[in-house]
């Protein structure tokens, strides 16, 4: 597989660039979040999609609190000593997400290398509150690695989130640079860990999904084996995204990468089984996850 990556150089290219998003319910949004002292990655990440996601009255809560045990070198969440875990933020992720209407909620959370347990009773928390205050709802998880615990993992997954997310972020190579403190058989594992405890259950049809950033330095091949090792766990879908550089003190942009690689990336995705792919500059792990699970159950 060939295609041309972007050139190197200073400024963002212009299909990094995009337009503010008109104020829409963003206000309403900001506020409620607010209100309930709940903390997004739309925010703590910099995340450039927040303004549109927010004005359609959308977000992607953050819980476990807005500090990182862990630096990884790309992201723009604080690296600090966490706070003790809030036991009454369940019950406000879900009334918040009660009274924004969603349909399908997306939990993320902050690596809490402290917790015995990776914070994954916290998780089955919030998946629990969720399916009280909003049945109907689908939920979707994007977790840390729980610092390899399957008993981590396995909590989580019998908590039945509609979608199991854990990013790989990059590829091999270049872990030690961008995920210090990661490992990428670790994070597989995590993912081939849920479809285990799902056959052990005998639950099916729990997707699996992963992302990763282009822009880093990795290659084309290097890519593609990456989606390789994801479909040999059983990884159902795929999200592909541009890196951001978030502030001069992380991990510059290595190579602009241009939309049409993108493209590329996605049909070579599909031929290899994944049942839905999102793969574009301006995509991350939530941004549509609704539509991105929702075509893949309508693939089959």
């Amino acid at each position: 597989m060939t295609y041309a990556h972007g050139a190197q150089q200073d400024r963002l290219p212009g299909w990094l660039r995009r337009p503010l998003a008109t104020p829409g319910r963003a206000t309403t949004v900001e506020g409620l979040l607010g209100e309930l002292r709940l903390n997004t990655v739309c925010q703590s990440a910099k995340c450039p999609n927040r303004g549109e996601c927010y004005a359609s009255g959308t977000a992607t809560f953050l819980i476990m609190g807005d500090a990182c045990t862990r630096g990884c070198r790309f992201c723009a969440v604080e690296t600090r000593e966490p706070a003790p875990l809030d036991v009454d933020e369940p019950a406000r992720v879900a009334e918040a997400a009660r009274r924004m209407g969603l349909a399908h909620v997306v939990v993320t959370t902050v690596t809490r290398d402290d917790l015995e347990d990776g914070g994954a009773a916290h998780f089955v928390a919030v998946i629990d509150a969720l399916r009280t205050a909003l049945p109907e709802a689908k939920v979707e998880v994007l977790t840390s690695d729980f610092g390899g615990r399957d008993a981590s993992v396995d909590a989580v997954v019998d908590a039945s989130p509609d979608v199991f997310n854990h990013n790989l972020e990059t590829v091999p190579r270049l872990y030690a640079d961008v995920r210090p403190g990661a490992g990428y058989r670790r994070s597989l594992g995590v993912l081939g860990r849920v479809k285990e405890r799902c056959a052990q259950t005998g639950v099916a049809g729990m997707p699996t999904k992963s992302g990763l950033m282009l822009g880093l330095g990795e290659t084309p091949d290097e890519v593609v084996e990456v989606m390789r090792d994801l479909r040999d766990v059983g990884c159902n879908l795929l999200t592909l995204g541009h890196y951001l550089r978030p502030s001069p003190a992380h991990l510059p942009v290595a190579e602009f990468v241009e939309p049409a690689a993108f493209e590329e990336l996605s049909a070579e995705a599909y031929s290899l089984g994944f049942a839905g792919v999102a793969a574009a500059p301006f995509v991350r792990s939530s941004y549509h996850a609704a539509e991105l699970a929702a075509g893949a159950r309508d693939r089959g």
